[in-house]
């Protein structure tokens, strides 16, 4: 898979203030790229499309370059005591991802370009928090690594966080492009995650993503790179012959794997969930789609400020929960497991 390029380009006038926004504004003008201006990250209008669904789709391919000005770190538990506001936006089509409601109208893929201040936040959390470990997520609204071999955000936070007492990092992705991210002195400090899942939730379910054996492959470039590595397993989704599609992914998992992978391996097993608002964005946004959202197979869960979610009945999620964990203490006795439902 080819890395991202953006086919439009917006920059808010005050991101050319920042060496990073004339650097992206000067490579995509070389670049032949449409650019646009927008007054605000959070404005962006005329996106190109006959209808809802084509903008959306070009929406996906539309790149904005602005500044973060809220600099107040959103809490991001139970996989972080932060998230570090990179990015926002991804260019992926996984039907089932919950950007999908959380961004609502915006869809576009945001990059953030005053990374100094977003640094000096995170010291200052840093340091209200030390001697205890920070942790900061950088993907907690985007795929980060899809987006910075354009920008270097990532990279330069990683080596920013790396050079700290009590900071540490980390973040998912499910794109191979980490070559420029190998050499970066990150001291230990950042986690690195891939997301993978079953052959068929791949194929089915999350197009314009790399493929598996390119994530893989990224994996052992990663720990040979000595990257703590870990990898998330989601969604975990009931589809035919799921026990054996998951028996799979972990036996080419630790075939492909290289040892020195393994050190300090962790997994994080998050069981699919869905909402009606949700449910009714991934039917329009992708009328197609196979992906099982019936209400009546499920069991509501309520959440936090009284709204709630459909998550798979007992019995099936127990059924999910012993088979994942079991599959990762056959093969990967050693590693760190989570599970989340």
């Amino acid at each position: 898979m080819k890395p991202f390029q953006p086919q439009l380009v917006y920059i808010e006038p005050q991101a050319l203030d920042y060496p990073l926004g004339r650097q992206l504004k000067e490579k995509f003008e070389k670049q032949g790229v449409e650019i646009r201006e927008t007054t605000s990250h959070n404005q962006v209008r005329n996106i190109p499309g006959n209808n809802e669904l084509q903008q959306y789709r070009n929406a996906k391919s539309t790149l904005v370059i602005g500044i973060r000005k809220t600099l107040k770190f959103d809490t991001s538990k139970p996989s972080a005591e932060y998230a570090i506001p990179l990015a926002t936006g991804c260019m992926g089509h996984c039907h089932y991802c919950y950007l999908q409601t959380t961004l609502g109208s915006k869809p576009y893929i945001r990059t953030y370009v005053n990374v100094d201040e977003i640094f000096d936040a995170a010291d200052q959390y840093i340091k209200e928090r030390a001697p205890e470990i920070t942790r900061f997520e950088a993907a907690c609204t985007s795929d980060i690594v899809g987006i910075d071999h354009l920008t270097h955000t990532l990279k330069k936070t990683i080596e920013h966080i790396g050079q700290t007492d009590h900071g540490l990092l980390r973040f998912v992705t499910k794109y191979h492009h980490v070559d420029h991210l190998l050499d970066a002195n990150h001291n230990g400090k950042t986690r690195f995650r891939f997301s993978v899942n079953s052959d068929h939730v791949i194929k089915k379910f999350e197009p314009g993503t790399s493929s598996f054996l390119e994530r893989i492959e990224a994996a052992g470039k990663v720990a040979k790179a000595d990257y703590p590595l870990g990898f998330i397993v989601a969604p975990l989704i009931l589809h035919e012959q799921w026990k054996e599609g998951y028996l799979d992914l972990f036996e080419r998992l630790e075939a492909i794997l290289p040892p020195y992978a393994t050190k300090d391996l962790t997994f994080e097993l998050i069981q699919h969930r869905f909402t009606k608002t949700a449910k009714n964005v991934i039917k329009k946004r992708y009328p197609k789609t196979k992906l099982e959202m019936n209400e009546e197979e499920r069991k509501y869960k309520w959440g936090r400020y009284g709204r709630g979610k459909y998550v798979y009945k007992n019995e099936d999620a127990s059924a999910l929960k012993e088979t994942l964990e079991s599959f990762v203490q056959r093969f990967f006795p050693k590693a760190k497991v989570e599970y989340f439902t």
